[in-house]
């Protein structure tokens, strides 16, 4: 059901479509100047500490841009940053591009080992890091990694890093002898602006969270991004002065290009938060009047857990503000929509789907689409209105995966996309490239396998790696996985491959059971069977604790390691 709080779809996007008129190719910064143009005291960041204004976001990036001058950064270098999704990452992320340089956004969760390979694959020349975040201590992997860096900077491990600047995420914390954030954001009275950086050229090398192997460096540049995110703005249709929360991190395209930069066409807000909890996402919608939610199906259904917990306790949380939410990424549980349409039935509700290479959302539903395009596919391919010039800014098509021959609309095979929103390729990863674009014309494969359908919508089926073959017959985790989930007892499941001397392939399920219930591994395969053809049943259950699901920085589960660590359990087991 449509949010009668808000006007028609159609009268937002022509609201939008009015005052873009024509596109203008912008760098990052460039936008936020305009937008801190036209609405100067506006909040941009909002936080439990404070908020920050356009006009302040504006000036704090410059003072950060001239630091990163002063250091001596130069136009095109590559800027590592280790930084959660704290306000100083927003400035940090608009200096870079006001100083010409690239931002490299590294996946906070990422340990020593995982770090070094990033900073020296990413040839980055200055780092901003956390002193420590969630556990885990950057400065002691630096020590490891680089020892003296306070002074040297990188050392002989990493001979392009010439300096490290230090972000204490408490009061007192840091390195003494080290350059921290503050040094760097210095007086901007004598900044002068960088030129010869074109709006086409690399904003971001963003790497991939590695479902399949290591990262991938994504090369994406201002307009693409910009062009995503007023996208996204006009597929979602937002009203002026949109409030989104979320604790989807920035350093990853969801995060970044639906929340951070999506905002800024219509003067809207951020709330973002450090880390996901159900209760603090809902407290941060009521304390912060907050009108948007993006999220991922498991932080859905942890919120709606918690407001069935704070019926029980006769407790609630005032949401009358919340008119839109997107909740996208990963496989859905089956019922998860029906739940969310019984709790949010006033609310604005669309899917989307998108991956790094493609900037960010490609499909996402109508907000005034019926329930059924929710529960049912992955969204329309996206109109961006001005921003893709009358055209959409990618186009698909499927493919047979092992011919790769075309397959009408309908049928199911790897999706295919190119067009103006799709990565030119991976940073110094040409063998990489060349396998990614194989199918010629500037097709790029994205790995996932689904379909088209008629009217434009796309419906995942599953990743083309992660399907295996058992006695011949291939099989489709997902397909596994979504009767799983219809188990009560089952909150999610994971299906992966163990390689078997009979039958080539057997199945694997890794099972999260929900909180308060129980499950044994002979009852959760007789569900499979009784539904299943007898290929398709796994020959192994096993389970995990939520927290010990192994995830990309969008929620994804890491299949891999999950395939790796039920080999090692099941021959200690044997």
């Amino acid at each position: 059901m449509v949010s009668s709080a808000l006007p028609p779809v159609a009268q937002r996007q022509t609201a939008l479509e009015a005052r873009f008129t024509t596109w203008e190719p912008r760098r990052l910064d460039e936008m936020l100047d305009a937008a801190a143009a036209e609405f100067p005291d506006r909040p941009y960041v909002i936080t439990d500490h404070g908020s920050w204004t356009y006009r302040e976001m504006q000036e704090w990036s410059t003072r950060i841009a001239h630091g990163l001058v002063m250091a001596g950064v130069r136009p095109g270098e590559h800027v590592a940053v280790v930084m959660a999704n704290f306000p100083e990452f927003v400035a940090v992320k608009y200096g870079i591009a006001r100083a010409g340089a690239v931002c490299v956004p590294i996946n906070v969760l990422n340990r020593r080992d995982e770090l070094g390979y990033l900073l020296e694959q990413s040839d980055a020349v200055l780092l901003v890091v956390m002193d420590r975040f969630r556990g885990l201590d950057y400065l002691a992997f630096l020590d490891e990694l680089a020892p003296g860096w306070e002074r040297k900077g990188g050392g002989a491990r990493f001979e392009r890093l010439r300096r490290v600047v230090v972000f204490p995420t408490v009061p007192g914390g840091g390195r003494p002898g080290a350059v921290h954030l503050d040094d760097l954001a210095t007086d901007a009275h004598r900044w002068r602006p960088v030129d010869g950086v074109p709006a086409d050229s690399v904003c971001d090398v963003l790497y991939t969270s590695g479902t399949t192997g290591l990262p991938k460096g994504v090369l994406l540049s201002h307009d693409m991004l910009l062009r995503t995110a007023y996208g996204s703005a006009f597929g979602r249709a937002f009203e002026d002065g949109r409030r989104i929360t979320f604790s989807l991190p920035m350093y990853h395209v969801y995060g970044y290009v639906e929340g951070m930069l999506a905002a800024l066409f219509v003067g809207g807000s951020i709330i973002p938060q450090l880390t996901f909890d159900a209760a603090g996402t809902l407290r941060a919608i009521e304390h912060h009047r907050a009108t948007d939610a993006l999220l991922i199906p498991t932080m859905t259904m942890a919120m709606l857990d918690e407001l069935d917990a704070a019926s029980a306790r006769g407790t609630t949380y005032d949401l009358s503000s919340l008119t839109s939410l997107l909740s996208s990424g990963g496989i859905t549980p089956a019922g998860l929509w029906d739940r969310i349409e019984s709790m949010f039935a006033e609310v604005e509700l669309t899917t989307a789907y998108g991956m790094s290479e493609t900037t960010a959302s490609t499909a996402v539903t109508r907000p005034d689409d019926p329930p059924e395009k929710r529960s049912t596919t992955n969204g329309r391919l996206k109109d961006v209105g001005v921003a893709g010039g009358g055209r959409r800014l990618v186009e698909y098509k499927v493919v047979d995966p092992a011919t790769r021959a075309d397959l009408p609309r309908g049928d199911v095979g790897e999706l295919l996309v190119r067009g103006p929103g799709v990565t030119p390729g991976y940073y110094r990863k040409p063998e990489e490239t060349a396998e990614a674009f194989a199918d010629g014309d500037g097709w790029l494969r994205t790995g996932d396998l689904g379909r088209l359908e008629a009217d434009d919508y796309v419906v995942l089926v599953g990743r083309v790696k992660e399907c295996y073959r058992c006695g011949g017959e291939q099989v489709m985790p997902k397909e596994v996985e979504t009767l799983l989930t219809t188990h009560p007892a089952v909150a999610e499941a994971f299906v992966v491959p163990l390689p078997d001397r009979r039958m080539g392939e057997v199945g694997v399920a890794w099972v999260v059971l929900r909180d308060g219930t129980s499950a044994n591994t002979d009852e959760l395969l007789a569900h499979c069977a009784s539904r299943l053809a007898r290929f398709k049943v796994p020959r192994h259950v096993l389970f995990l604790r939520p927290g010990d699901v192994p995830r990309t920085a969008s929620g994804r589960p890491r299949k891999f390691l999950l395939a790796e660590r039920a080999a090692q359990v099941l021959l200690q087991q044997a």
